[in-house]
């Protein structure tokens, strides 16, 4: 059974930096897809990156180039490394897993997918 547990949340003023991280166990499949999704009070779930087991890596384009995905220690240590923050950033944080491959890996996640129980990251101007 696929466990998802996050940390590194918090506070920030705009331009600061956070580092996410989701302690992933139980993913013995080949093949799957790792990511991470926020969502903000009213708005819609989105996507923000993603990691799948062929190394490919996506980017949603409101956060490429500021943010950085990674997965280590033998894909147990899923990380989102956040630079550059802004007020727009602002939403609850999710872990979320599948065991097979979806492309892109990291665009859509659903209720049906292993999710963890999030981190709140919020980003003052």
């Amino acid at each position: 059974q696929v466990q998802l547990v996050e940390s590194g949340g918090g506070s920030v003023q705009a331009g600061g930096s956070l580092r996410l991280s989701c302690a992933v166990s139980g993913v013995t499949t080949i093949t799957y897809c790792l990511g991470w999704f926020r969502q903000a009070p009213g708005k819609e779930r989105e996507g923000v990156a993603g990691i799948g087991s062929d190394g490919d890596t996506w980017y949603a384009d409101t956060v490429k180039g500021r943010f950085t995905i990674s997965l280590g220690n033998g894909k147990n240590i899923l990380e989102l490394q956040m630079n550059s923050l802004k007020p727009e950033d602002t939403a609850m944080y999710y872990c979320a897993a599948v065991p097979y491959l979806r492309g892109p890996c990291g665009h859509s996640w659903y209720p049906e997918d292993v999710w963890g129980r999030g981190t709140q990251v919020t980003v003052s101007s």
